[in-house]
């Protein structure tokens, strides 16, 4: 396996990746859009999710496909993001079709990042706004680190922010990941050595010797319960089911709890979507989907890392500046 030519999500062709983030407000939103609707899967291992049209994504539902994906800052403010995104949407004509309407399908996950430090005292809701603009600027081509959904972004004890990296498995099937780091756990050790190291490729997020890890978690006196969840979306180009890529989602999870420590938690809203936009067909059913959810789960740490290493200081340090020089 080998990184798609940007090492970004959008490696998986028909896929669009828009951001937008407001300073004052400390917070932003990304939307993930499909070229066409695709097949989308969810998955939630955190205790403490807040999600929009997740509901509908089970195999037995009416709707099958789905036209974006929305991640968000703004604990449950933040879901209105996904309003923005089915209004611009409903504009360009797209949606699933009711009579003569159309109902875009934009299922949404948000992160809580409420407390840090940006002015919240908003009396209009600002996150459809956000979601409408990021939308607006969807492109193959996007920022990692602190833009978007992960402007905001916390962890334990560094900044967060957005990542995303890809693969390319032998049978020529891309998958890619897109990730909003605001974790309550860690993503390095006291060293800086990021847990997610021994699945690095080509210096992706600093190409420091993975050495002996100490993968080691204690709270902070300040960690407050709350101030957390990471939310991410795993894509493949393949052909799958709603069941397939639930799987999928789920298999993804795995590169959370390696890049994350600990990952899971009870004050965390831990979620992955999977999109499979259908263009490949897998060549062996069994044993390449097997790979392809080991090829989501990598993905997603190095992802996670990526998002980490490329974030800049807000209300906390960044990972350049406290082990930049080192």
């Amino acid at each position: 396996m080998r990184p798609g030519p940007r090492n970004l999500i959008t490696d998986v062709a028909g896929l669009r990746v828009g951001n937008a983030h407001d300073v004052t407000l400390r917070s932003g939103s990304t939307v993930l859009l499909g070229d066409v609707p695709f097949v989308a899967g969810v998955h939630v291992m955190g205790g403490a999710p807040g999600t929009r049209e997740t509901d509908l994504l089970a195999p037995d539902k009416l709707v099958q496909e789905v036209d974006a994906l929305v991640l968000s800052g703004g604990s449950a403010f933040g879901l209105d993001a996904a309003s923005g995104v089915a209004d611009g949407l409903r504009a360009a004509g797209r949606g699933f079709a009711v009579g003569e309407q159309r109902v875009p399908i934009v299922p949404a996950a948000i992160l809580f990042d409420l407390l840090n430090g940006g002015d919240k005292a908003w009396d209009r809701n600002p996150y459809a706004p956000l979601g409408r603009a990021a939308l607006e600027g969807a492109a193959v081509e996007f920022d990692l680190g602190s833009v978007g959904a992960g402007f905001g972004a916390t962890t334990m004890d560094l900044a967060g922010g957005l990542g995303s990296a890809s693969l390319v498995l032998d049978c020529g099937i891309t998958v890619g990941a897109l990730v909003a780091v605001n974790a309550l756990g860690r993503v390095c050790d006291d060293n800086g050595r990021f847990f997610a190291a021994p699945w690095e490729i080509e210096g992706e997020f600093g190409g420091h010797d993975v050495g002996r890890l100490s993968p080691t978690w204690e709270p902070y006196g300040d960690t407050t319960p709350g101030q957390s969840t990471t939310i991410a979306i795993v894509a493949t180009d393949a052909v799958l089911t709603q069941a397939q890529a639930t799987r999928l989602a789920v298999a993804a999870h795995d590169g959370m709890a390696r890049a994350i420590l600990p990952s899971h938690t009870p004050m965390d809203g831990d979620l992955v979507f999977a999109a499979a936009t259908g263009a490949r067909d897998l060549p062996d059913p069994v044993w390449d989907g097997l790979r392809l959810g080991h090829a989501a789960a990598a993905c997603l740490s190095r992802a996670i890392a990526r998002g980490a290493f490329t974030a800049r200081s807000a209300a906390l340090s960044s990972w350049q500046e406290r082990f930049g020089t080192r």
